[in-house]
């Protein structure tokens, strides 16, 4: 185990600046995960503490020791890529010890890991197979057992799922946060999928653009989105952003000019500022689109998730979404009331995107 620490990473290509002064400190033996949509930087930032990509600006430190000129294989790290990277003419059992026959470990002491780390992925009965004979899955399991051979103190994860299908990436994530548990060592993991992200970290980095937008729990970046990025990024479906003023009594007016309650009372040192207003679709409820108070909508299409779906409307020129149970009797074009406790809102500055929680 190994703590990592990022001070002001920065990386350029030439004149163009792809990661904007990072800070992080992830602790010995966590588990994290850099999530945020493709091409806002986080492979680049994994590969800059793999020592795969040079850092323009800033210090990575593992483990207490500065590793910014330190050759990638003396850095303790393991990466597991996208690509399995297998070599196809060599059985499981080769693929797995390659980096200790490399490192000129004796044969007994070589066979002895090699099955001790296939048992612990699974792999013991496959051990005489090619790549070519195993399934993806099966493949992945290969090029973590190469990994975990190694004993590092970090493992760097590549979008290690993207290329399994929807029901063995269920499983994969599954075993990954188990292994994690076994080894007990540092792990950061790098996905744009919100899923993996939810269900694998202790601790998740939301990247956009370079630069990170929230770091928290999962729970954390789900109920309480810091920026109007992380709102509309995280979440099936996406948070409700309706954009509009607050008023000199402290409601919030949409575009449509429905007054709106806001959670922590009314906000009328904010008057005539422009904000987006956000709530979960969970938080939603359904009620007669006559009654006082209701957020109008048209109903534009019906999600059908088995037990439970999701239906859009267009609320005051926004798309708005409600999770419920209800029958789907709503067809497009048919007029719905919406309606959610003032407490499940939340406030974001156009300007800064920021929440209104780290304004005042």
């Amino acid at each position: 185990m190994a703590p990592i620490s990022l001070r002001n990473v920065q990386k350029s290509y030439n004149k163009n600046a792809v990661i904007h002064g990072v800070d992080l400190e992830i602790v010995s033996g966590e588990f994290v995960v850099i999530l945020g949509p493709s091409g806002c930087g986080k492979s680049t930032l994994l590969r800059m503490v793999a020592g795969l990509e040079e850092i323009t600006a800033g210090e990575v430190s593992i483990d207490g020791r500065i590793v910014n000129g330190v050759e990638p294989r003396d850095r303790g790290c393991a990466m597991v890529f996208q690509n399995y990277a297998l070599y196809p003419h060599m059985t499981v059992a080769a693929n797995i010890g390659y980096a200790l026959r490399v490192a000129g470990v004796s044969r007994p002491e070589r066979e002895r890991r090699i099955e001790e780390t296939a048992t612990i992925v699974g792999l013991s009965g496959y051990l005489q197979r090619k790549p070519a004979a195993l399934s993806g899955g099966q493949r992945q399991r290969v090029a973590m057992a190469r990994a975990i051979i190694r004993q590092p103190k970090v493992f760097l994860f590549d979008e290690p799922l993207s290329n399994l299908d929807a029901k063995l990436r269920v499983q994969m994530r599954a075993e990954i946060r188990k292994l994690h548990r076994q080894l007990s060592a540092t792990s950061i993991f790098v996905t744009h999928d919100q899923h993996e992200a939810m269900t694998l970290a202790d601790r998740i980095i939301v990247m956009n653009d370079g630069c990170v937008e929230q770091v928290g729990t999962p729970e954390e970046i789900y109920h309480q989105p810091a920026t109007r990025f992380v709102a509309g990024f995280v979440g099936t479906p996406a948070m409700n952003l309706l954009e509009g003023e607050i008023t000199e009594t402290g409601l919030f007016k949409d575009a449509a000019g429905n007054m709106i309650p806001i959670g922590g009372g009314p906000l009328t040192s904010l008057a005539g500022r422009k904000f987006a207003l956000g709530v979960r679709a969970e938080a939603v409820r359904l009620i007669d689109p006559d009654d006082l108070g209701a957020l109008v909508g048209i109903v534009d299409f019906v999600e059908e998730l088995g037990a439970n779906r999701v239906v859009y409307a267009n609320v005051a020129g926004s798309m708005f979404s409600v999770a419920t149970s209800q029958p789907a009797s709503m067809q497009p074009g048919k007029r719905l009331g919406f309606k959610f406790d003032p407490k499940d809102t939340h406030l974001y500055a156009m300007e800064s995107g920021r929440r209104i929680g780290n304004l005042v």
